[in-house]
């Protein structure tokens, strides 16, 4: 039997749980199970029916507010009124595609382009984050010649044909593509906890260490795909390695495996729908917390907070291979309303100044949980950077053994205090606070209050 996929599955409302729910309720969740596909999920054992939001607010159809500590999609915040005015005001004059000329559309490029390295000087735009992926795998292999590709044990880079194939989150009912290998997630506290317990000693694996072993496991990969006649082509990480549990530290560890990468003859596909635009607080993207500079930047999500745009932006010299020979167009990829929320989410975040405040907000939220869950036995480790941040739940703490049941039972008892988020990291036991950047001292406050209480139901 396939197992579950981790991102989709864990926290998860099946049809089975209808009979408990109340009546509108059920009948809701009845009338779509019979009209979507199989595949489609709903968060919680109670789903929540959602028909507004504001902020870091959301609302569902009985009035009641729920706080988002979820949701990076809304990057700047539910329905932020300058992108919403942006959007509406470009939807009433014009929406077309990008095989016309449009200032929108070369100005936000400019814009784009500036937050990133001078080496990074050309961008192409999609919908969606998988199909930002996609492209980069293919322009990468065209850059290379060779067809290998590795990630991370638990990575998740999309859901065409292509970025499922290198999406081992998916489970083992997606195969990985014949020429895909993984290195396992850059897990410092369960490698130290493993090597102790083969009696190999305590061990400092801070900076370079823990940087040395995950290049050394990116090496034996590629090594791997030459042993068996596979040229390799990109490394595609997503730097806060989000679906493997959120491992940003510490700074600078992947810089060694960038090396190993550049030496092979391969590009570094820096994925950055997750960790990109100002999440992480301390830079503006994910990988300059390391001090690389990728050959390929793919974003998505956050992007438009919440409207479909994506994009991939290269190097000049590994995009020739593939642009010099190969049109690209996508209809809806880099349309003028899509790109007008595009350029207002830019504005918003640098106007409202939401990199200092992610940062801040984030290290209050990280100094937070950490004193309080300092002396709890299923708290293994909290971790992060910026607002995005991963409570590590275990059975005890010498083992680091996943606890996925109890992580479950804190998503669930969670959104009975009407705060939702939800659950990463192979062991599905990796609480993921995420929410959006617009995220507040008040809000912070009270999920502060409600995570305390659930502490607290747990330590009896």
């Amino acid at each position: 039997m396939a197992t579950r996929s981790t991102i989709m599955d864990t926290n998860s409302f099946r049809p089975g749980m209808a009979e408990a729910l109340p009546a509108p309720l059920r009948e809701l969740a009845e009338r779509r199970e019979r009209v979507l596909g199989p595949s489609y999920r709903l968060f919680y054992r109670e789903p929540v029916h959602l028909v507004r939001g504001e902020a870091a607010h959301l609302f569902d159809a009985d009035g009641n507010q729920y706080l988002d500590v979820y949701n990076n999609v809304a990057s700047v915040g539910h329905c932020h009124p300058r992108v919403v005015a942006a959007m509406t005001a470009q939807a009433s004059t014009l929406n077309t595609h990008t095989r016309y000329l449009h200032e929108a559309i070369v100005r936000y490029s400019e814009d784009l382009l500036s937050t990133l390295p001078d080496a990074i000087d050309k961008v192409m735009f999609m919908c969606t984050g998988s199909e930002a992926n996609d492209l980069a795998v293919r322009v990468a292999q065209a850059y290379t010649g060779g067809t290998g590709v590795i990630v991370t044990s638990e990575a998740y880079h999309g859901n065409s044909m292509l970025t499922s194939g290198i999406s081992p989150a998916l489970g083992t009912a997606q195969p990985l593509g014949r020429d895909v290998r993984t290195v396992p997630a850059p897990d410092a506290a369960r490698l130290r906890a493993a090597l102790d317990a083969a009696g190999a000693g305590a061990t400092d694996l801070g900076t370079p260490d823990l940087g040395t072993w995950f290049a050394d496991q990116v090496a034996a990969q590629i090594a791997d795909l030459e042993r068996h006649g596979t040229r390799f082509a990109a490394f595609v990480a997503d730097s806060i390695f989000s679906s493997d549990g959120v491992f940003p530290d510490p700074v600078g560890f992947l810089a060694p495996a960038i090396e190993v990468v550049h030496r092979a003859g391969g590009v570094f596909v820096s994925d950055e729908v997750q960790p990109g635009f100002a999440r992480t607080g301390q830079t503006f993207w994910g990988f300059e917390r390391h001090g690389v500079v990728p050959d390929l930047v793919t974003m998505g999500k956050p992007m438009g907070n919440g409207i479909p745009v994506s994009a991939m932006a290269a190097r000049s010299e590994v995009l020739a291979a593939f642009g010099d020979s190969i049109p690209y167009f996508n209809t809806f990829g880099g349309n003028p309303v899509s790109i007008a929320a595009a350029q207002a989410v830019l504005d918003v975040i640098r106007d409202e100044d939401l990199q200092l405040h992610s940062d801040r907000v984030g290290s209050l939220m990280l100094a937070g949980l950490r004193g309080m869950t300092a002396d709890h036995p299923l708290v293994g480790e909290v971790r992060g950077a910026g607002l995005y941040i991963g409570v590590d739940i275990v059975t005890e703490p010498e083992s680091r053994n996943p606890d996925q049941a109890t992580a479950l039972e804190i998503i669930e008892k969670l959104r009975e205090r009407r705060v939702l988020t939800s659950v990463c990291g192979a062991g599905g036991n990796v609480l993921k606070l995420r929410p959006p950047l617009a995220f507040t001292d008040a809000d912070l406050a009270t999920f502060f209050t409600a995570f305390d209480e659930v502490l607290a139901t747990l330590r009896t």
